[in-house]
């Protein structure tokens, strides 16, 4: 046991030296840090929100919001559905009533190709483990009458709001990331809530209204045949809609309702200046079938005014003055730098496919992470004095040895977090300073069976051997559980408490190391240069 052939004892150096130069970047400033070459490691911990201050956002899922432009949308299919091309079936009331959809069929003989027709707009989400009937998102209804009628399911409006909020994290995700927040958290809670923990935000009411907003765009062929302001004041004709400006006082135009493109045919989106105004604009690229359809548009409507619509108001109608052929084009709307770079931001994610309604908003403040830092350092700091003389006054030389074992160990844990960039919080803290106390008892089982084999009769080299080996076992059962432990509450628990598994998973890995093998390593070191005629402990 008190055998390291060399390459063993190579890499037993190279772990606790990568560990401790892996540790070096958090003694200096983040500026110093950037001016180091590439190639010196310069990751340095990433404090939670508890330690730096940050925004603390509870979002709902706005289930009204969603079932109303869900059912809007039912409408439209089934119009499409009853006004195929070349067999059109008479209707009349289609809309949205209540928690559904209904309209009347004209002609009662064609009831059966009607119930044929819409039948697969009852949308099949999925079918349950046991391959039975699968659960739709709608359940169709067709009385004799001819009145037919759609309504949510319980099964399929809870499966799709459960899908909303899957896709809502994505997009908030992409939204936090392009917004510049280090490590954020953003999670489930519950059935239609997300949890968003931003650490370091300077801004949060920014990040607010970047999260919040639906950022659903939408570009829209203009209307004629009478004014915006007559539409409002009567009725827009079929298929018309009518939206205000953002500017002050807002403008009315009057869209045709049929989208020409939406934001998913966008593929990028950048802040840019116009080259004639210097005004911030945002520059934008199709796909190539949202290219193909908005070049044969402006092709067709040279001269004439479409609109930009975000979230149901008018960004800009630009009158357009030749065809755009390219797949790319620019918005304008009198933005400062800001907010072009913002509109980006929400264009490259792209759109929510709900409104998020904040529930929840806490703003924490960067005083209360520096008292948690410097409460986190003097706890830290006192329990590693106590340990260090009580190991030292227990076990003499070998305490050392453990000591010098323990500043390994805490060398490594900091490398570790600074290199895979985990979140340090508060409880996280405490889960390096239990570290420091659990990296100590692994070497006090150690050196009491190491102090009974000499008490037995045994050389100091056979007791010390026999120490080791024998109390592996008893180490081993004892972190792996505490790990099993650790894992469990990374994989139940949120936020903080993640934060302090995390820790006291690295710690655990790190003090089997660093109590077994480089406390013996250091040991064997010892054996070999004194020849020891009695242990001293």
């Amino acid at each position: 046991m008190l055998h390291f052939a060399r390459w063993k004892m190579a890499l037993i150096l190279v772990v606790v030296l990568g560990g401790i130069v892996l540790t070096i970047p958090n003694f200096f400033s983040q500026e110093t840090v950037k001016s180091w070459p590439d190639w010196v490691p310069g990751r340095q911990l990433v404090l939670g929100l508890d330690l730096q201050g940050g925004a603390y956002l509870l979002y709902e899922v706005d289930r009204a919001d969603y079932t109303k432009e869900r059912l809007l949308s039912l409408r439209g299919e089934i119009r499409k559905a009853l006004l195929k091309e070349g067999d059109r079936i008479g209707y009349t009331g289609l809309a949205v009533q209540g928690n559904g959809v209904q309209f009347r069929v004209r002609d009662l003989t064609k009831l059966d190709e009607v119930r044929k027709r819409v039948k697969p707009l009852e949308n099949p989400l999925s079918s349950n483990l046991l391959g039975g009937q699968p659960v739709n998102e709608f359940a169709m209804t067709a009385a004799e009458d001819g009145l037919v009628r759609f309504e949510f399911t319980d099964e399929g409006l809870a499966q799709r709001i459960r899908s909303v909020v899957d896709q809502s994290i994505e997009v908030v995700r992409l939204r936090v990331d392009e917004f510049g927040v280090s490590e954020p958290s953003i999670q489930r809670e519950g059935d239609d809530r997300i949890l968003i923990e931003a650490p370091g935000v300077k801004d949060p009411q920014r990040l607010k209204d970047l999260i919040g907003q639906t950022a659903k765009m939408t570009f829209h062929e203009t209307c004629r045949g009478m004014t915006p302001q007559q539409a409002a004041a009567t009725r827009p004709p079929a298929g018309c809609i009518v939206r205000e400006s953002l500017d002050d006082p807002p403008q009315l135009h009057l869209l045709k309702e049929a989208a020409i493109l939406s934001g998913e045919d966008l593929v990028d989106a950048q802040p840019s200046f116009d080259q004639q105004t210097n005004q911030p604009i945002v520059s934008f690229r199709f796909n190539t079938s949202g290219a193909s359809r908005f070049g044969r548009f402006t092709q067709a409507h040279v001269g004439e005014p479409f609109a930009i619509v975000l979230d149901g108001e008018v960004i800009t109608a630009p009158v357009i003055r030749e065809p755009i052929l390219g797949g790319s084009g620019q918005i304008s709307g009198g933005f400062n730098v800001e907010g072009a770079n913002d509109l980006a931001i929400l264009l490259r994610a792209g759109a929510l496919p709900a409104k998020l309604t904040i529930i929840e908003e806490r703003t924490v403040g960067p005083g209360l992470g520096a008292d948690s830092v410097a409460a986190g350092k003097i706890a830290s700091v006192i329990a590693l004095v106590a340990v260090i003389v009580f190991m030292v006054l227990a076990y003499g030389l070998f305490g050392l040895f453990a000591d010098l074992a323990l500043m390994a160990n805490i060398g490594l844990v900091f490398g570790a977090l600074s290199a895979l960039q985990a979140t340090l919080t508060l409880p996280g803290i405490a889960g390096i300073v239990l570290t420091v106390g659990m990296a100590v008892d692994a070497n006090v089982l150690i050196f009491e069976r190491i102090r009974e084999e000499a008490r037995h009769g045994r050389s100091p080299i056979n007791a010390i051997d026999a120490g080791f080996s024998r109390a592996l076992t008893t180490i081993l059962d004892a972190n792996i559980t505490t790990l099993i432990a650790a894992v469990i509450l990374f994989q139940l628990g949120s936020g903080p408490i993640r934060g302090f598994a995390i820790t006291l998973a690295i710690g655990i890995v790190t003090t089997v190391f660093t109590a077994f093998t480089f406390s013996r390593f250091l040991i064997s070191i010892w054996v070999r240069m004194r020849r020891p005629t009695a242990v001293p402990i």
